[in-house]
């Protein structure tokens, strides 16, 4: 595994991992899908006129915000390892001490937002928003990135590990899957702690929110995929969480691949809130750390446009004085109870946190 930027992408055992990125597309703005694509479209194209029989694999990452400056990358690598089972071990070297400093927003910033917002939401502006705080992570040396890979592997086995381009992270939350046609996503909205999945089934704010994220979805999904089926809310018991989780199936017809999914589905309800241009609003009123790709998609997808894209959370992204930036955020209704959406953040940020050893 190349030192110091690795790219990864593993979930339940399955995926990919590159060496050494050979081609780089950068892209931003609101059409930085668009530009993504016929960069794809292109280097696609000259695979097959080059006569392979396989094409590339490409990795990318794309930011929450379409005007964030963090921008969206796409990777090729000059070789990529199939893993279909247990990762092999990637670091070679163990992980500093790391201490966490709080971020650009305050706890008590953090409270007086939520209540802004749940205010609104009964003013009826909007239905929902997802509302993040950052933190700093400060490693006492270098930060091997592929000991932090393994580490989350080993915590996270279910999870989507990935590493992009210096972001890297566990996703419990699949945004879309693309293979041979088939189209499957996962959808997550309502948080608990561990072993209290009965009251999150109970909690009718955490019930809309998840049918908020779980329908913003669907709706989508339908202009591009057909025979689409919804199985939930179940309960999804994770190490450090327990989420109300909805699963997504169906068929393409329009042609799609998976990048547009990804386009077409982000940001969903699940990350921004809704109606979208509402949260969006508020997001960017009240956050005052850009999320750069925190929220964002972030996957792989290969020539014959199957692929596989997360969304980017509980996350850490690499900065260039040696700390890393993490975030964390809740679902904001009307009846949002401030401390306790502080306190979900909290449990968001423990995997990366852990995986850090910054507890």
């Amino acid at each position: 595994m190349p030192q110091p930027d690795p790219i990864a992408f593993i979930r339940d055992g399955h995926g990919w991992i590159g060496e050494g990125a050979v081609e780089r597309g950068d892209f931003a703005g609101a059409d930085a899908y668009a530009a993504a694509r016929s960069w794809w479209d292109a280097l696609r194209a000259q695979a097959m006129h080059e006569g392979r029989e396989t094409g590339p694999v490409a990795f990318g990452s794309f930011p929450f915000d379409p005007a964030s400056p963090a921008g969206a990358v796409l990777l090729i690598p000059s070789r990529v390892v199939r893993v279909d089972g247990a990762a092999p071990r990637l670091g070679s070297a163990p992980l500093p001490e790391a201490e966490v400093a709080e971020g650009s927003m305050s706890p008590e910033a953090y409270m007086t937002g939520v209540a802004r917002i749940a205010a609104a939401i009964g003013r009826g502006e909007l239905d929902k928003a997802v509302l993040a705080r950052d933190v700093v992570i400060r490693p006492a040396a270098a930060v091997d990135p592929g000991t932090l890979l393994d580490g989350l592997l080993a915590a996270h086995p279910a999870a989507s590990v990935f590493a992009v381009d210096g972001l890297l992270g566990a996703s419990p939350e699949t945004l879309v899957t693309v293979h041979d046609g088939t189209v499957t996503a996962r959808v997550l909205a309502g948080t608990i702690a561990p072993g209290e999945g009965a009251r999150l089934a109970a909690s009718a704010k955490d019930q809309r929110e998840h049918e908020l994220a779980a329908r913003s979805v669907l709706e989508a999904l339908a202009p591009h995929v057909e025979g689409l089926e919804a199985e939930g809310p179940f309960l999804l018991d994770l190490p450090h969480l327990t989420h109300l989780a909805t699963d997504v199936t169906g068929r393409i017809v329009d042609g799609s691949d998976v990048l547009a999914l990804v386009e077409a589905l982000h940001p969903t309800a699940a990350v921004a809130g809704t109606p979208t241009a509402a949260a969006m609003r508020w997001i960017r009123e009240l956050e005052p750390a850009d999320r750069g790709r925190y929220a964002g998609p972030v996957g792989w997808m290969d020539a014959a446009g199957n692929g596989e894209w997360a969304i980017a959370l509980r996350a850490a992204q690499a900065r260039p004085d040696g700390s890393w930036l993490a975030f964390a955020g809740a679902g904001i209704m009307a009846d949002s109870d401030p401390a306790a959406e502080l306190a979900e953040t909290d449990l968001k940020l423990r995997p990366i946190l852990e995986a850090f050893d910054a507890g």
